[in-house]
């Protein structure tokens, strides 16, 4: 039996959510989606996640959230990570970090998906174990209870995705990149099984820089004065991809990419 898994990229602030609640579980039907993965560590206000969003991406028809390095710039989001939920943080963090690097969720069919994020350590400021490492032990850890196992990589440099696309390539139904909000166009499936992209890109505003306003952001750039990088409104798109991954083997048959204008 073969089934679907989508995989989100950054949702960019209210622009992004409100395009998400109003897309997510509409695609999710029509296209026979067995399980949504949403990246929203951007969804509040550009950058972290509150208890509220959190609800709103659940309502909204994510069956997963990942995260990445600013999962805790709301400081709000601290007791909901202690106390168990279902977002996912880079499971290259201290073990002391509050939430977890990797869960067991069930979809919609009942079938059992294992999920988990690692983040990159090239031009991160966040500091990290070795992700490499990391993600062998929560692929293991995760194929304990199921042969379908998604994978977030948080990463600036695409060399880090790669290498850990090629890794783990046949143990990992969908790998895929997101932390640069710049969707790339390397969607495969790898001579093993795994389903692959570099980086899904984000979902939010395009007419901007990285989903901020763009004269703030390059008002900044040339003056280097301090300014604030607003969450920018127009050209809003979704971006993402879905996996075909065989429910036995865990091993995928396709991967595509898709960005959707709204309102388009």
């Amino acid at each position: 039996m073969k089934i679907k898994i989508m995989a989100i990229g950054d949702v960019v602030g209210a622009p992004g959510r409100d395009a998400l609640k109003g897309w997510l579980k509409k695609a999710k039907r029509e296209q026979e989606i067995e399980f949504a993965v949403v990246n929203g560590e951007n969804i509040a206000g550009g950058s972290g996640l509150t208890p509220a969003l959190y609800e709103d991406l659940l309502i909204a028809g994510a069956d997963a959230i990942t995260s990445g390095d600013h999962v805790y710039k709301k400081k709000e989001i601290l007791p909901l990570l202690a106390n168990g939920c279902k977002i996912v943080r880079p499971c290259n963090y201290p073990d002391a970090a509050a939430g977890v690097g990797w869960q067991v969720f069930e979809s919609r069919g009942g079938f059992k998906v294992g999920v988990a994020q690692v983040q990159g350590r090239v031009f991160m400021n966040t500091p990290a174990d070795n992700p490499f490492l990391a993600a062998e032990r929560a692929v293991e850890a995760l194929r304990r209870h199921t042969n379908v196992v998604v994978l977030d990589v948080h990463a600036e440099a695409t060399s880090e995705k790669v290498a850990l696309g090629w890794m783990l390539d046949g143990r990992v139904s969908l790998l895929f990149g997101t932390h640069t909000h710049i969707p790339t166009a390397d969607e495969t499936v790898l001579p093993k099984g795994t389903a692959y992209i570099s980086d899904v890109g984000m979902t939010g505003p395009y007419d901007s820089i990285l989903g901020r306003d763009k004269d703030k952001v390059l008002r900044h750039l040339i003056t280097t004065m301090p300014m604030p990088f607003d969450v920018a409104e127009k050209d809003v798109r979704i971006s993402g991809c879905v996996a075909t991954v065989d429910l036995d083997s865990g091993l995928a048959s396709a991967c595509e990419r898709f960005q959707v204008r709204v309102g388009a």
